[in-house]
């Protein structure tokens, strides 16, 4: 079972991510963006640990949501209310229960990723975050591990495809051979979930009975 503190380490393992990784995403949005995806998100999941730090949710959907609603206050651009709607649903669907289990967060981030292609009205292939999210999500039944590792091949898969949705479709085919920065944060986000559960109890999450996490 997974309790509040799991979601802070997972929220607080994302800051670090995105803050030591924040060059490059800004160097991958240059092209197809604005420059500033790297250093709109360092801004906000600063925001979101110290916010954590400071308040310390008891139960795992306070932590999501407190985490969404920092996003949407700190970052600009598109990426603040994607991510904030992410992690606010995905919270909002967990309840107030102070332990979940890895189904539970599964069927949550189902409904998170479900409202930011909505919200976006993004879908597979259209070069954005949820080319990430999408597989990342089915791979968790398998395991965290899984999901992190289909997260990241969505994100290298974005590099030949003709962005369809943001600033990046203004380029049409320019955009192809670009690997799109909202996916690659995105599984810098799935990273630190399995990160968070191979520290969890001092041993790797393998999505308890789910098998041990192989990739196929």
């Amino acid at each position: 079972m997974l309790d509040a503190e799991f979601f802070r380490r997972w929220m607080t393992a994302t800051a670090a991510a995105v803050d030591r990784e924040a060059t490059r995403l800004t160097e991958l949005d240059s092209p197809i963006g604005d420059a500033d995806h790297g250093s709109n998100l360092r801004r906000g999941f600063t925001a979101v640990a110290a916010a954590l730090e400071k308040e310390a949710p008891a139960t795992p959907g306070a932590v999501l949501v407190l985490a969404g609603r920092q996003l949407i206050s700190t970052v600009g651009g598109a990426s603040g209310p994607l991510y904030g709607t992410l992690l606010r649903r995905t919270g909002k669907e967990l309840g107030e229960a102070t332990e979940v289990s890895e189904e539970q967060l599964a069927t949550a981030l189902r409904a998170g990723v479900a409202a930011v292609a909505k919200l976006g009205g993004a879908v597979a292939g259209d070069k954005t975050m949820i080319d990430a999210l999408e597989p990342a999500v089915a791979a968790l039944d398998t395991s965290f591990p899984a999901a992190a590792r289909a997260a990241a091949d969505g994100a290298e898969a974005t590099v030949p495809l003709i962005a369809r949705k943001g600033r990046a479709s203004y380029l049409g085919e320019r955009s192809i051979g670009h690997q799109d920065p909202g996916a690659t944060s995105s599984a810098l986000l799935m990273a630190a979930l399995a990160e968070a559960a191979s520290t969890d109890d001092g041993s790797e999450a393998t999505g308890g009975d789910h098998g041990d996490g192989a990739a196929g």
